[in-house]
């Protein structure tokens, strides 16, 4: 029974995490190294904007924001710029996205742990 209590608990504490805010690299550089992660509200994705130097800018944006003329007001001292908007955590990082992420591994093992739990 201790064992059940323990699986379960953990199982939810793994379903919290997934349940919190979208997170996104936050820097503007010219490495395309950033390690600096910001938390974001619900309304928002995650934006990758390239300059024409070769500055790329990361952050958090509003979904709504996401579109050329809205950008381009928003980065009035950018001339020229291509961007991709995401919305998987730290999505925006300039890297192809891992196959196996974190969230999925979590969503896997709660699902391998409730088929386990069920023939108990």
């Amino acid at each position: 029974m201790e064992q059940r209590l323990a699986v379960f608990l953990l199982v939810c504490s793994a379903l919290l995490h997934l349940a919190s805010g979208l997170r996104c690299y936050k820097c503007a550089d010219y490495t395309g190294r950033c390690h600096n992660v910001q938390e974001c509200t619900y309304e928002d994705s995650c934006i990758s904007l390239s300059e024409r130097g070769g500055k790329t800018i990361r952050q958090c944006i509003r979904y709504t924001d996401c579109d050329n003329s809205r950008l381009s007001q928003m980065f009035p001292a950018v001339s020229g710029f291509t961007y991709r908007c995401c919305s998987s955590n730290l999505c925006n990082s300039g890297m192809p996205v891992a196959a196996a992420t974190p969230a999925l591994a979590a969503v896997l093992g709660a699902s391998l742990l409730s088929v386990w739990w069920s023939r108990m």
